[in-house]
């Protein structure tokens, strides 16, 4: 009968996702890989999904509170120097309402995922962890490294400890005040590798920020193709080997085509978040 209630419920389920687009019109595979996974998970669920993108950076673009999940993209360039732009403004007025709704509806809260960009933001606007420049770009296929909170986390359940992310930024996120996360019902759950004859901290790679908003600094969206398209670019190429050198270089290309590195992260990650969104929809018909 659980069952068949739970079929019953996705029936009638409808959900809608606001995609905020802070790509400032640079060409990405981040866009194609969370539309495809949206569309992809709403066919193989049997659910009715209907999603909108907003172009923010560039357009001022922005969402409203009638949508049931939200995710927020990575992007380009400094999340340090758009402080005080009209699109952050509007953009940090639409995250005000959506945590202050989701304090108000705690048992239907309104789902936020944060990639990358959007997550260097969120951190650097509300306080919780200090947002700096890299010495170096990072880009490549990555391990990234659970902490206890990580290894409990349901959205990265099925993934190996450390497992492996795509990795895409010239920023990083430091120093988390871990009382202030806590005190909001998050966790920090990951972290860069261990690097010992480096002397710089390691960086913060995924928070739960509170019950309904999460975010990775790694690229979950991204796939196995895609990834694979960019290493084979010239630009790209040389700037993994100028920093890992042509060994780690085809060790990279390889990891692309074992299934439980970056194609198990795409698969488990983003769709974990889909189906919590789903079962917050689903409870909310019940």
């Amino acid at each position: 009968m659980v069952g068949l209630s739970s079929y019953i419920c996705k029936l009638f389920l409808k959900m809608k996702i606001a995609i905020l687009d802070l790509y400032e019109g640079e060409a990405n595979e981040g866009m194609r890989c969370i539309v495809e996974l949206i569309e992809k998970f709403g066919t193989e669920e049997n659910i009715s999904i209907q999603y909108e993108i907003f172009d923010v950076r560039l357009k001022n673009q922005i969402a409203d509170l009638n949508f049931d999940v939200y995710i927020s993209t990575g992007g380009p360039g400094s999340p340090l120097d758009s402080a005080g732009t009209a699109w952050e403004k509007i953009y940090f007025e639409l995250i005000d309402s959506i945590l202050s709704y989701n304090i108000k509806n705690s048992e239907r809260p309104k789902p936020v995922f944060l990639i990358c960009h959007s997550m260097q933001l969120f951190c650097r606007y509300y306080g919780l962890a200090k947002v700096t420049k890299r010495k170096s770009t990072s880009f490549g296929v990555m391990p990234v490294h659970k902490t206890k909170a990580g290894e409990r986390e349901s959205f990265f359940q099925g993934l190996s400890n450390p497992f492996y992310a795509v990795d895409s930024r010239d920023y990083q996120i430091i120093q988390p005040d871990t009382k202030k996360i806590q005190k909001a019902g998050g966790h920090v759950l990951c972290i860069e590798k261990e690097r010992p004859l480096i002397p710089f901290e390691r960086a913060v790679m995924a928070i739960r920020f509170n019950q309904a908003v999460f975010g990775t600094q790694f690229h979950p969206e991204v796939d196995s193709e895609g990834m694979h398209r960019f290493l084979l670019r010239d630009d790209k190429k040389k700037l993994v080997i100028g920093r890992h050198g042509e060994k780690k270089y085809s060790y990279m290309l390889q990891l692309l085509s074992e299934p439980d590195k970056i194609k198990l992260t795409q698969h488990t990650v983003l769709p974990r978040f889909l189906h919590y969104a789903t079962k917050i929809q689903q409870h909310t018909l019940a």
